[in-house]
């Protein structure tokens, strides 16, 4: 009787989006860009998933100065290999933390025979750096399904739909853990039941497809989450 747990990452497992952001401009910074992501504008930002991605919103809908003439893919690409170098410094460095309740989550899931994978649009080496610095590596995991694996992003359903492919699970038998509206619409997208744990950035959001919407994970039993799922056989 199988049943998994699939966690998204940035802003679910960890409050990294900050960190983020934080990367981006010392990446800007070392290219000798004057573009500094506040939080308003991160914020803003956030609504397309992906870095590389994130760029070329920016870029195009924002502020296009200082990209050089020639191959815009490559520069974005390049710049986003910088920031997540930047990334991974600051997490390696012990600027992350996990959020309440995640470890407790993890523990007692395993405990009760749960499989566990991630679903997240982040790179592998943001997993690996963070899950390194909080978990002692990757382990937990059965099933890590992020970045460039699928062709489409949040809010497609595709990186779901991948994970529960390799796990040979039915979406029933599964729950999400996500934080933000994309998050959420991916995982319903692949019909499974979704916890939202809002995070700093995404409070506020329009959750209503939710199963369930847990302020702190913290001051859980986590019996309401288990029992969004349906044994497979």
């Amino acid at each position: 009787m199988s049943r998994a747990i699939i966690f998204d990452v940035d802003g679910t497992l960890s409050e990294t989006e900050e960190t983020h952001r934080r990367a981006f401009n010392r990446a800007f910074e070392q290219a000798g860009l004057a573009w500094r992501w506040d939080q308003a504008l991160y914020e803003r930002l956030l609504a397309v998933t992906g870095g590389k991605e994130r760029i070329r919103y920016f870029i195009d809908d924002f502020d296009a100065a200082g990209v050089p003439p020639g191959d815009v893919d490559a520069f974005i690409r390049s710049l986003h290999a910088a920031k997540t170098i930047a990334y991974t410094d600051m997490v390696s460095g012990g600027e992350v933390e996990l959020r309440p309740g995640i470890r407790e989550l993890i523990s007692d899931a395993q405990s009760r025979g749960f499989r566990l994978a991630i679903a997240t649009t982040t790179t592998p080496a943001n997993v690996d750096a963070l899950l390194g610095v909080t978990l002692g590596g990757c382990d937990a995991f059965e099933v890590i399904c992020a970045g460039d694996s699928v062709a489409h992003k949040t809010p497609a359903p595709d990186v779901y739909e991948l994970a529960l492919e390799i796990l040979q699970l039915d979406a029933a038998a599964c729950v999400a853990l996500e934080d933000s509206r994309n998050g959420l619409l991916s995982s319903v997208a692949a019909g499974i039941p979704t916890v939202v744990t809002p995070g700093i950035y995404t409070r506020g959001q329009d959750f209503s497809e939710a199963a369930l919407v847990i302020d702190d994970l913290a001051a859980q039993d986590f019996s309401a989450i288990y029992a969004l799922t349906a044994p497979a056989a």
